[in-house]
């Protein structure tokens, strides 16, 4: 990828979290970032194109984000901390606007979020039970596959405008609520000892 095109998908994403996806328009972007149309056109075919490859970008480092958290990780709550973290950063520097011009005009990229969740997110998950389990931060009587796909399918309920109206709700409160929910349904006492300890962490991003 060309610097150039880092620039335009890093600089239109930036306005898309800020705005909302369709508020934002190409000639905003060009405006922007101080290039003209004929420049952004040959980087992308169109807008729906450009929040294609936005999302594809960013899979690929919400991914490498992961993949340190896990690696650095003491132990499973501290893992599943640091991720809850990640992604109630994200959540702040996202216009709830963005999540759902994405879910309702742009089902494509949708989509390709959604493939993130239910494969990648539930293998994430499943290993994080499978290993809090061993390390006997889990309960041993629970079913880390069904859990895991609990979890993804749960997720999508926070980015439900009918259950959860943007105006009413913030992003971010509501996933620290679900993670709560999901380690207090999972933990044994050990964990949830180690847990209450880590939960400032959260509470103060």
């Amino acid at each position: 990828m060309t610097e150039n095109k880092v620039k335009i998908l890093k600089g239109a994403e930036e306005l898309f979290m800020r705005y909302g996806l369709k508020s934002v328009t190409m000639d905003d972007i060009s405006r922007d970032l101080g290039i003209s149309k004929k420049t952004l056109y040959q980087a992308v075919d169109n807008k729906a194109d450009l929040i294609q490859q936005i999302i594809h970008q960013h899979i690929e480092e919400e991914k490498a984000a992961i993949e340190v958290i896990t690696n650095e990780a003491n132990d499973a709550i501290d893992e599943m901390v640091n991720i809850a973290r990640y992604v109630i950063k994200m959540l702040k520097e996202m216009s709830p606007q963005a999540i759902y011009d994405l879910n309702k005009y742009y089902k494509k990229s949708w989509e390709l979020m959604e493939s993130l969740h239910q494969q990648y997110i539930y293998n994430i998950i499943n290993a994080n039970i499978e290993k809090g389990v061993a390390e006997g931060l889990y309960r041993e009587d629970i079913n880390p596959k069904i859990v895991a796909r609990l979890y993804v399918g749960k997720s999508n309920l926070i980015v439900d405008n009918d259950l959860f109206p943007i105006k009413e709700f913030h992003r971010e409160e509501l996933f620290l609520e679900y993670i709560k929910y999901h380690v207090y349904g999972i933990a044994s006492s050990k964990g949830l000892k180690l847990f209450k300890k880590h939960i400032a962490k959260l509470e103060k991003n």
